[in-house]
C-alpha cells in the first residue's frame, strides 16, 4: 500500500503538471461586459467566435456580449461604467466622443474598411454615374459620408430621399441607388430583386474610416491596461479564427442570440468580408488584425474637416491609442 508521503508527492506532482499546462489554472476569470451596436450578425463574428471557441477564456476573461439593436443604445452604457468595452461603427464616433468630452477611447479597429456602400441597378458603371440618380440615404449618412461625397465628388443633396432600411423603394425605381453595408444589403437585393446589383464600397473611393472599433474608458486604460490588452488580443484571435478558420462556433452563437439570422446570410457576409478585405487588408497585413496608424487617422480626420463634418480644432489624437495594437498578435493564423 503506498505511503501517505508518496501519495502527497504524487498529488503535488500532478497539480504542478496541471498548472504548467494551464497558466490560468485556479485563477479566477476577469468578468468583462462588451456591448455591440446592433443585433448579432456576421459583422460581429470575431467577438462571438472568441466567446464560443474559448479564446476569451484562454486569455483569462469571462466575457458577456450585450447585443445592441433598434431600441438599444449600448454606446451610452460605456462611459457610465455599465459596459467595459463597446463596438463603435467607425472613426467618426471616436471623434464625436472627443468633441463632447466623453471619456472613451478607441483601442483597436476590427475592420480596416468601413462597410458602407452605395448600391445601384445593373448598367451603372462608375461612382460618377450615381450623381444622376435618386439616392436613398439615411439621416446619419447625410451628416457623415454624404458630406464627403459632396466635397470630393460633387454629389447633390437635392437628389436624396430618406432611406428607411427597406430595399423596396430602390427595387421599384431603376434610376435610383441606396445605401447599405457590403455584407448585408446587396444580399437582400439579390434575394428580393433577383438580380446582382452594382456595389460601390466607399472605402475603395477614399472614405478611409476605421470601422467596428473596440472602445473602452480612459480610466480602464490607465488602471487596468493588462485587461484591455487581453481583451484586444483575444478579440483579434477571434477574428482570425472567424475569417480564416472554422466559423461555425461563432455562427451558432450569433444565431442563438439572433434567431432571424440565416446560414446563407452568414456565409455571404463572411465571403464579402474576405473578398473586400474588410478585416484583413492594408496595414493589418503587416501589423495584424486590429491595426491602426497615426497617418491613417490623420488622413481621415483631414478629409472630414474638408467635408465640414468635424471641427478643424478638434484634438483628434485623443480619440484613439495605439498602445494595444500593431503587435502582430495572431498573424500566424492567417493562411500562407
Amino acid at each position: 500500500m503506498p505511503s501517505k508521503r508518496f501519495c502527497a508527492i504524487a498529488v503535488a506532482t500532478l497539480l504542478a503538471a496541471t498548472h504548467a499546462l494551464s497558466p490560468a489554472f485556479a485563477q479566477p476569470l476577469d468578468k468583462v461586459r462588451f456591448g455591440t451596436n446592433w443585433v448579432a450578425e456576421a459583422e460581429h463574428g470575431g467577438f462571438y467566435q472568441a466567446l464560443a471557441d474559448g479564446t476569451y477564456k484562454k486569455y483569462g476573461l469571462d466575457v458577456t456580449i450585450v447585443p445592441g439593436g433598434p431600441n438599444v443604445n449600448n454606446g451610452i452604457l460605456l462611459p457610465v461604467g455599465k459596459l467595459d468595452f463597446f463596438m463603435s461603427a467607425n472613426s467618426l464616433q471616436s471623434f464625436d466622443a472627443v468633441a463632447h468630452d466623453i471619456p472613451t477611447v478607441a483601442v483597436a479597429a476590427s475592420f480596416q474598411k468601413d462597410p458602407q456602400v452605395l448600391i445601384a441597378h445593373p448598367g451603372v458603371q462608375t461612382l460618377e454615374d450615381l450623381k444622376k440618380l435618386t439616392l436613398f440615404v439615411s439621416p446619419e449618412g447625410m451628416v457623415s459620408y454624404f458630406q464627403w461625397l459632396k466635397a470630393n465628388y460633387g454629389f447633390d443633396e437635392s437628389k436624396v430621399k430618406p432611406y428607411t432600411f427597406n430595399a423596396q423603394p430602390f427595387l421599384a425605381d431603376k434610376n435610383s441607388a441606396m445605401q447599405g453595408y457590403v455584407t448585408s444589403e446587396p444580399y437582400a437585393v439579390e434575394t428580393q430583386g433577383h438580380f446582382k446589383p452594382k456595389v460601390f464600397l466607399l472605402a475603395d473611393y477614399g472614405f478611409n474610416a476605421y470601422s467596428t472599433l473596440i472602445e473602452t474608458r480612459r480610466d480602464l486604460v490607465a488602471k487596468q491596461p493588462d485587461l484591455v490588452q487581453r481583451f484586444v488580443d483575444a478579440s483579434v484571435v477571434g477574428w482570425y479564427h472567424y475569417i480564416y478558420g472554422d466559423s461555425r462556433p461563432g455562427n451558432e452563437l450569433i444565431k442563438k442570440q439572433n434567431p432571424e439570422m440565416t446560414d446563407a446570410l452568414l456565409a455571404y457576409s463572411i465571403a464579402k468580408m474576405k473578398e473586400f478585405g474588410m478585416v484583413d487588408s492594408g496595414d493589418s497585413i503587416k501589423l495584424g488584425i486590429g491595426a491602426m496608424t497615426d497617418a491613417r487617422v490623420k488622413s481621415f480626420f483631414d478629409k472630414m474637416v474638408r467635408a465640414g463634418v468635424v471641427n478643424p480644432g478638434l484634438d483628434y489624437k485623443r480619440a484613439y491609442t495605439l498602445q494595444f495594437v500593431n503587435k502582430g498578435v495572431g498573424a500566424e493564423l492567417r493562411p500562407k
